[in-house]
């Protein structure tokens, strides 16, 4: 005894959408009695060739049936018009016409038509061709949808890759950079001063009597003084090409490519006084 197979949540097949261009009513009707019968098919007619790509803009065909020779718009003309259109331009079009000649097929398929047939087409062979190239324009659909998902998951995967890398870099309770940060950094301009021979100084600041701070005054407010350093220093630091990083604890390091002696010298000055312009009170120390 064999079990029921449980039904998809959803079974609603895909339509196909016919849309015909052909000046004449009775082609027209011949068509559509062709396709009346087929449940998974959607007929559509524009009689005039002029609004035939605002018609298909509107119905969203997955195939296109057009005549060759229509008043005022032929059908070369029209298929242009559909490749040229963002929004038509890979729609099949299957190109009806009165008579089969090598030459008109030639140039109709270098319009960028898909399929050619001698109007009226024999009705399983016209409904083979409309759902084979039907299904060949919902995949490629699919196909395309899936890679711009795809692409903008790429997108917003490599955005968080960079902000990943920037916290990986950066010191949680400070937000400069962290120690990490610091080896990688003083690694490659070590490497580069002695390349160029440029000058390299590093800065080392330690706050003295930290520890009874955070005995006296509670880790909050330790961490409140860290913070307040660290934003000290990075506000007297400002060339692009400078590190201002928490080295471990209460001690920071300032990096400074192309600086001599002298020049650290005078940056350090500038960094004490900006700290004592801080404040923090501390009356045990």
């Amino acid at each position: 005894m064999s079990e029921e197979q449980p039904q998809s949540e959803n079974t609603t097949p895909v339509k196909t959408v016919v849309l015909l261009v052909d000046d004449q009513i009775m082609v027209s009707e011949g068509i559509r009695r062709m396709l009346v019968d087929e449940a998974d098919i959607d007929f559509h007619y524009c009689q005039d060739p002029g609004e035939a790509v605002s018609m298909a803009i509107e119905c969203q065909p997955t195939i296109i049936l057009q005549d060759l020779i229509m008043p005022e718009i032929d059908g070369y003309t029209l298929l242009n018009a559909y490749r040229e259109n963002e929004l038509t331009k890979n729609i099949p079009v299957i190109v009806l016409s009165t008579k089969e000649d090598p030459e008109d097929k030639s140039l109709a398929f270098e319009r960028g038509a898909n399929d050619y047939l001698v109007k009226l087409p024999n009705k399983i062979e016209l409904v083979a061709r409309i759902r084979a190239h039907s299904k060949s324009y919902l995949t490629q659909l699919q196909r395309d949808e899936a890679f711009q998902a795809l692409r903008e998951l790429q997108v917003e995967l490599e955005k968080s890759n960079i902000e990943l890398q920037k916290l990986s870099s950066l010191d949680g309770l400070t937000g400069i950079a962290n120690r990490r940060r610091f080896d990688e950094f003083v690694n490659i301009e070590c490497l580069r001063s002695a390349r160029e021979n440029t000058s390299l100084s590093l800065i080392l600041i330690d706050i003295d009597f930290f520890k009874p701070y955070n005995d006296n005054y509670g880790h909050l407010a330790g961490d409140a003084c860290l913070r307040q350093v660290a934003t000290a220093l990075d506000e007297v630091v400002h060339r692009p090409a400078d590190l201002v990083a928490r080295y471990g604890g209460e001690e920071f390091v300032v990096v400074l490519p192309n600086t001599n002696l002298d020049g650290a010298v005078r940056l350090s000055e500038i960094l004490c006084q900006k700290i004592r312009s801080l404040k923090l009170p501390h009356s045990h120390s």
